[in-house]
């Protein structure tokens, strides 16, 4: 892991309120996917989950 605990259940928080405010928006429907799969893969960054640059599987 590379965050506290405490850190991550208020990013995760946070990614919530930013996944409604993405979602609320006129944006187009793959503007807003790359916006939550980016985003929500710092969040598993962050979390210990998530490597840059490694396929899933390859580790």
């Amino acid at each position: 892991m590379r965050a506290s605990q405490e850190f991550i259940k208020q990013l995760e928080g946070l990614f919530q309120t930013y996944e409604k405010e993405v979602k609320g928006t006129k944006l187009a429907n793959n503007t807003v996917n790359t916006h939550l799969y980016h985003s929500g893969n710092f969040v598993k960054w962050c979390r210990g989950e998530y490597e840059p640059g490694v396929r899933k599987g390859s580790k």
